[in-house]
């Protein structure tokens, strides 16, 4: 059964940012997420964030394995994650959102370029139940902002979406030799161009709109990676002017309480950037069936973590408001619902000293 604030959340969860902003009173306090769920495999994960109790559960990504442009092949296997009894038992618990990354999006670190962005995006939010008047509907890709709590406790969800207006990565093109001696996976470069984007120029603008937004935590949910930028694999590293946009943003709108979350690297790792107006972290949380110890002890200076986490595993935020200063806990956690490690943060900290002078 779900509870009487589960239920508020679920009928909230959907509803436009001004309305949500007013009529969410129940904050949230168990923020549950992951990424990479293959449908083909078990899924024993779901037990273990039933049993955390959390308040909401979103998909960072990932969220099938479909790589096809046969849109009935992708209902197909979104079937088969909807069947799994573990993740019935989770939608029973509390409401579920999503954005997407490139597996689930249709193509391998597939972008702009792949032919059936728009159908698969209609699935994609019919599979999760998107009302037609959810803020990730009505335009090109899948972003959306949801706010829950009352002022002072308010919480704003902004889902991006990396994959429709992504520019081609920049390959790399050393050898295999050159990129294990520098402990790389070593897939791509960082692309100078500035002409190339992640977000396009209509998300852009909206989630500048976003960050303007009255909110106390802002959990800022990219599929790929924000900080962690080293391996050579997908991250906003592969654009850095794009990452530059994003932290200049986030500076411009005066942005406080700025948290992200990400997955796709198939382990579990909390990094910070000092690039930002204040220090900036991200929550990998990955995967909830995959996992890739080799890709984990890459190399990231970034990572404040006690360790990469390469064991099937699903993130727990969890908020306390009752303190002086709420206290922000990143947890990675197991099958088993064991901790893997938790990097607590203060949320005073999530701000500048002061801003400067506009």
């Amino acid at each position: 059964m779900i509870s009487i604030p589960g239920l508020a959340l679920l009928a909230l969860a959907f509803q436009p940012l001004a309305a949500a902003a007013q009529e969410a009173p129940v904050p949230l306090q168990r923020i549950a997420f992951g990424s990479c769920a293959n449908q083909n495999l078990d899924q024993p994960v779901w037990d273990a964030v039933v049993a955390a109790k959390p308040d909401l559960f979103v998909f960072v990504g990932d969220n099938i394995y479909a790589d096809t442009e046969d849109m009935a092949l992708m209902k197909a296997k979104y079937a088969k994650l909807g069947a799994k009894p573990g993740y019935r038992k989770l939608k029973q618990a509390c409401p579920v959102l999503a954005t997407w990354d490139d597996h689930d999006f249709g193509v391998n670190d597939g972008g702009a370029w792949y032919p059936k962005r728009e159908e698969s995006a209609k699935i994609m939010l019919d599979f999760f139940e998107v009302p037609a008047g959810s803020s990730q509907r009505g335009h090109a890709g899948i972003y959306g902002a949801h706010v829950y709590g009352p002022p002072g406790k308010r919480v704003q969800l902004i889902l991006l979406d990396t994959r429709t207006f992504k520019s081609r990565p920049l390959k790399d093109t050393r050898s295999k030799e050159e990129i294990k001696k520098r402990n790389l996976v070593g897939w791509y470069v960082p692309n100078p161009d500035p002409a190339t984007t992640l977000l396009g120029a209509e998300q852009w603008a909206w989630l500048e709109q976003q960050l303007r937004q009255p909110a106390e935590l802002r959990i800022i949910a990219s599929s790929i990676q924000v900080i962690a930028d080293e391996k050579g694999m997908e991250s906003w590293g592969n654009f850095p002017h794009e990452r530059q946009r994003l932290y200049r943003t986030i500076a411009e709108a005066r942005a406080e309480g700025v948290l992200f979350i990400s997955g796709d690297v198939h382990f579990s790792e909390v990094s910070r950037s000092a690039d930002g107006p204040y220090p900036l972290t991200d929550f990998t949380s990955s995967g909830l069936t995959n996992s890739n110890p080799g890709w984990a002890s890459a190399v990231n200076s970034h990572r404040v973590s006690a360790t990469a986490y390469a064991e099937p595993t699903f993130g727990l935020i969890e908020i306390d408001w009752s303190a002086a200063s709420p206290q922000v806990s990143l947890q990675a956690r197991g099958v088993k619902g064991q901790t893997a490690f938790d990097v607590k943060l203060d949320l005073a900290a999530l701000r500048p000293a002061a801003w400067p002078e506009e």
